[in-house]
């Protein structure tokens, strides 16, 4: 198995992961008018908060699901050149790991407490032992190595 890869190249990748969805997000909640441009306590829509949070968990699941079976790669790993790879052999995550990694992370990143959550389920790779595993790692038995440039 490759090297373990650093925490805070994983942090950067993640940070680069968010901008890319988070634009595509930005850009299909505001053609379909469900998104909030202010948080307004007083006036706090709830159907496009909702609305804002199906269309980003849904597209962040997707992403992160789809290019981690496929090559265990989202693009800012891909850029910084680490993949995600099963904890027991190595191997590429299949479909359902990938989705089960995915669901820890974005679910509650959306649906709860945002930052916190991100901070917490990604932070937790800067203090595990042996194997620098964020919670969602954990949750789908999966490691972040390094790749050869």
């Amino acid at each position: 198995m490759p090297p373990l890869a650093d925490s805070g190249r994983r942090t950067l990748a993640r940070i680069v992961d968010l901008i890319l969805v988070g634009i595509v997000a930005w850009l299909i909640t505001w053609a379909l008018h469900v998104n909030e441009y202010t948080m307004n306590a007083d006036q706090v829509q709830v159907g496009r908060s909702l609305g804002q949070s199906a269309v980003g968990v849904v597209l962040y699941l997707a992403y992160d699901t789809f290019l981690t079976a496929r090559s265990g790669q989202t693009l800012g790993k891909r850029w910084l050149g680490m993949r995600v790879a099963n904890l027991s052999d190595g191997s590429t995550p299949s479909v359902a790991v990938a989705l089960a990694r995915a669901a820890v992370l974005w679910i509650p990143f959306w649906f709860c407490c945002a930052c916190l959550w991100l901070a917490v389920c990604g932070g937790w790779s800067y203090f595990d032992r042996p194997y620098k595993q964020g919670l969602h790692d954990k949750a789908a038995r999966t490691v972040v190595v390094t790749t050869p440039r």
